[in-house]
């Protein structure tokens, strides 16, 4: 059986590497990306098994990659655990809770991230 392949979208470069050695440690194949638009061409040039995916990032945030994820026919099947802390920012940012319940991911997990909550969600996922 081939590793399961695990992209992780998010901003925060020591966040993607910790959360990639993490995985790695846990017999996980593991993509980076940094943004929203990296992370849609990641998703283009090789489908992960599954999608860690922040919801404030540049350039395309994790609320909208999440939604086209989901209408397209090629990429709805994608497993997708939300990242957030939205729930902090809502006063002081665009993102709003509503945005949040309308997407179709498979789990949340707020910021900051307990990394054994991750890891549960994404074995509960591929179980």
């Amino acid at each position: 059986m081939s590793k399961k392949y695990v992209l992780v979208v998010d901003d925060d470069p020591d966040f993607v590497e910790t959360v990639g050695m993490m995985l790695e440690s846990k017999g996980y194949e593991v993509g980076k990306a940094y943004d929203g638009i990296e992370g849609e061409q990641s998703i283009l040039a090789r489908k992960p098994d599954l999608l860690v995916l922040d919801v404030m990032m540049p350039r395309k945030n994790g609320y909208t990659l999440c939604a086209e994820l989901k209408k397209s026919r090629d990429t709805r099947d994608i497993p997708i655990v939300m990242l957030t802390a939205v729930g902090e920012a809502v006063p002081t940012t665009s993102y709003s809770h509503a945005d949040g319940m309308a997407m179709e991911a498979d789990d949340y997990i707020p910021k900051p991230v307990d990394t054994q909550a991750l890891i549960n969600a994404i074995e509960r996922l591929f179980s």
